[in-house]
């Protein structure tokens, strides 16, 4: 009997090593980095963003069109599956009010290099702390704000919070990813850890969902035709996505710079209970240029839905005055739904 059990034992210890290396064997992937060290650099003739590692990156800019030197920079990133055209309506309606946007094709995404691959949460923080570092001294004494939607708002959380914050005025998040392992069911988390480290290549696909993204059913449905964004998705940047996301929820108490916090009450995407756990986990007691704004209206996509000139018109004037009422009256209404949340 204790040889037999013996043996059971000896099997048991066998086939646990052989699941460790078939899982190491389909570990989550990386894009590969860039040629090589390089000088970060944004082109806007050549619509281009250089990074350190020598990875060129798609860029866009949406300037006032006098031609006068605008009165604020934004560094916009755009969503999970998304790319830098997000800001082509946002960017015209600011240039009008003489504010400067720039956004680039995240690695991944877009036009960027290995579509649909994962770059890590590192290499995407550093490539934003290097294109506002551009910025900066491609407009010295100009005030500069990074703008995120969605993946956008973690990659910044993380970043101002990180070891190589970016030099900026002031943060915009629109709806940020937060959705962090901590607020999943458990699940959720097993299930995306075991196809990850099992079938990282499988792809993942959002319909039959029944998940309503926004409100403006033509920019959907310009969306679905456009080629450039992502449909099917692999899991492993899904888990990379999940990575971040516990990265930006966990960087709240340590955000110290001015920032302006957005969500809509009928998002679909987010939900609204870690958002409230990183509105509450920010200083924002001791920091009266931290905001947060609740849209009634609003829905995930805030700055195309069809009230986005009521969201762009906040931002604008948080720029100007970063403690003057919002123009909207979200800022009331937020924390009107704080206080009931609490009770």
């Amino acid at each position: 009997m204790m040889r037999r059990a013996g043996t059971m034992a000896t099997s048991f210890r066998v086939i646990a090593v052989f699941l460790v290396l078939a899982v190491a064997a389909c570990a989550p992937r990386l894009a590969p980095p860039g040629p090589g060290p390089a000088e970060p650099r944004l082109d806007v003739t050549a619509e281009e963003f250089q990074t350190r590692d020598g990875t060129r990156l798609p860029l866009r800019a949406w300037l006032p069109t006098d031609g006068t030197t605008p009165k604020a920079l934004i560094l916009a990133l755009h969503g999970f599956n998304d790319y830098s055209h997000a800001f082509a309506a946002p960017g015209l309606y600011l240039a009008m009010r003489d504010i400067a946007t720039f956004a680039y094709d995240q690695r991944g995404f877009g036009m960027a290099p290995h579509r649909g691959l994962w770059a890590g949460s590192d290499v995407l923080t550093a490539d934003l702390t290097d294109a506002a570092r551009a910025l900066r001294a491609r407009y010295p004494g100009v005030p500069l704000y990074l703008l995120g939607d969605s993946m956008g708002g973690a990659v910044i959380a993380a970043a101002v919070t990180g070891p190589e914050a970016p030099p900026v005025n002031g943060i915009i998040l629109a709806a940020p990813a937060v959705w962090a392992r901590s607020a999943m069911p458990l699940p959720h988390r097993v299930a995306l850890w075991v196809s990850a480290h099992t079938v990282p290549w499988m792809d993942l696909s959002g319909s039959g969902l029944g998940i309503q993204a926004s409100d403006n059913i033509e920019m959907l449905r310009a969306l679905g035709r456009d080629p450039l964004v992502i449909k099917e998705t692999r899991v492993d940047a899904v888990h990379g996505l999940v990575d971040l996301m516990d990265q930006a929820l966990a960087s709240a108490p340590n955000l110290r710079v001015p920032a302006l916090l957005l969500y809509g009450e009928k998002d679909q995407v987010i939900p609204a209970e870690p958002i409230l756990r990183f509105w509450r986990g920010l200083p924002a007691a001791t920091r009266p240029d931290q905001r947060r704004a609740l849209y009634a209206n609003g829905w995930h996509m805030l700055l195309r839905d069809l009230q986005a000139r009521v969201v762009l018109d906040d931002i604008a004037h948080w720029i100007t005055d970063p403690r003057a009422p919002l123009p909207s009256g979200a800022e009331a209404y937020a924390l009107a739904h704080l206080d009931a949340a609490a009770e």
